[in-house]
């Protein structure tokens, strides 16, 4: 019998002050806490055949880590790295040093709020930014990577 190739999970990596979901201004980011998006986005990665380790760090560190571990244990990932994403280059250095599918994930649209959160450090890294749509967005960024993996397996 051949041996199943093993599938790695889509790493769901949240940023700082996303733990608050649901209570924290919840006329911007809405009243769905991170709980219940993790447990949509393993629902709609089981939809693909596909599992995620869910995270959450008030700590960039912490989320380097993560990035750098999901180089050789994840086949995609969905990061919303919250504010670090205006503020930090070790992040950004970080997701340029991944080997698999990166999709930046955002509730709200930064570009329709304060200047500051214009710019992100992420973008560039990223094979693509899903923003505005709420808890929407990390549905669709699994459905995308998801897309992706099955077009490279071809």
């Amino acid at each position: 019998m051949a041996k199943k190739a093993k599938i790695f999970p889509i790493y769901v990596l949240n940023g700082p002050n996303l733990n608050l979901l649901g209570e924290r201004e919840p006329e911007i980011y809405g009243r769905t806490t991170l709980a219940d998006i993790g447990r949509m986005a393993a629902a709609c990665a089981e939809d693909h055949g596909l599992n995620v380790e869910f995270r959450q760090s008030n700590h960039e560190g912490a989320l380097v880590d993560w990035l750098q571990e999901a180089r050789s244990g994840a086949c995609g990932v969905v990061l919303n790295a919250g504010a670090l994403t205006h503020t930090s280059v070790a992040l950004y250095d970080a997701c340029k040093a991944l080997t698999v599918p990166l999709i930046e994930v955002h509730l709200s649209n930064p570009h329709a709020r304060e200047p500051f959160r214009h710019h992100s450090f992420i973008s560039p890294a990223a094979k693509g930014v899903i923003c505005g749509l709420g808890v929407q967005g990390y549905l669709l960024a699994i459905d995308a990577l998801a897309a992706l993996l099955k077009e490279n397996t071809k």
